[in-house]
């Protein structure tokens, strides 16, 4: 994941937008010298995050990042915005020629850390997909996701929100831990594996200890925290950290599936 630093009129907001924009793609070219086959960019830290109503100037910056960042790396390229801007993100996806979006509530309604997400975006998110000509722009839905309280659906199990995403055409899906950094529950894991024909991916926690585990049952794992300096995803990408990580990945990998030279890693938050 790249981290974008926070953006013009959010709390923590110091960097212009052309410095900002230059440290987003110093860093996704860490990722992609250290081996990554992905790079997602997501506004983490414009937090506190609104609940929706992104305002365009966070848009805007968005778009010259991605821009940017698609002009610098010749990966498959993902975005989030946070919180909530799922039409946002997959607007800047199409402009930018990005390559996928990550969203956080695609079924079901859930209690984030910014308050209530009450609609689920599926219905407004593909059908603007389609009115915008953005149909090549996969959604990958996080399911249960976390820094989120799952009360109102707590009737539902993970596997019933796998199937909801699939159903609701959903192109792949995130099981995450509790927060940022938190490891994932392989016992949930395993079951939304079993749940959905749907890629299956997870969204937090994994470090270069868990990865290969991670992907003898998952089709692709989503790293920030780790790959950070300590650790911590508030920091700056690793270069150390990050080819370690690749390196657990496709050692797991090729002791899976002997002559699989390439690991299968989006980075996330």
């Amino acid at each position: 994941m790249v981290h974008v630093a926070a953006l013009p009129g959010t709390p923590r907001a110091h960097l212009a937008p052309r410095a900002i924009v230059a440290e987003a793609v110093r860093e996704a070219c860490i990722l992609r010298d250290a081996g990554f086959d992905a790079v997602i960019v997501e506004n983490m830290h414009d937090r506190p995050y609104l609940g929706g109503g992104i305002g365009p100037e966070v848009t805007a910056c968005m778009a010259v990042v991605a821009a940017a960042v698609r002009a610098a790396v010749d990966l498959p390229l993902g975005i989030q915005v946070l919180g909530g801007g799922s039409r946002d993100a997959l607007s800047v996806a199409h402009a930018a020629g990005l390559d996928f979006v990550r969203v956080e509530n695609f079924v079901f309604s859930h209690v984030a850390d910014e308050g209530l997400m009450a609609e689920a975006a599926a219905g407004p998110l593909l059908r603007h997909r389609r009115a915008i000509g953005a149909d090549r722009v996969a959604v990958y839905a996080d399911i249960k996701k976390k820094h989120a309280a799952h009360a109102i659906t707590a009737d539902v199990d993970i596997a019933g929100c796998a199937r909801a995403a699939e159903f609701f055409l959903a192109d792949g899906v995130i099981v995450t831990g509790t927060e940022t950094g938190a490891a994932v529950d392989e016992r949930e894991l395993r079951t939304v594996r079993t749940a959905t024909r749907l890629p299956v991916m997870t969204g937090s926690g994994a470090d270069a200890g868990t990865v290969a585990r991670l992907l003898a049952v998952a089709d692709a794992v989503i790293v920030g925290s780790s790959v950070k300096v300590d650790g911590r995803w508030e920091n700056p990408v690793d270069p150390v950290r990050a080819a370690a990580f690749v390196a657990a990945a496709r050692a797991g990998r090729a002791a899976a599936a002997p002559g699989m030279d390439a690991v299968r890693a989006v980075l996330g938050g």
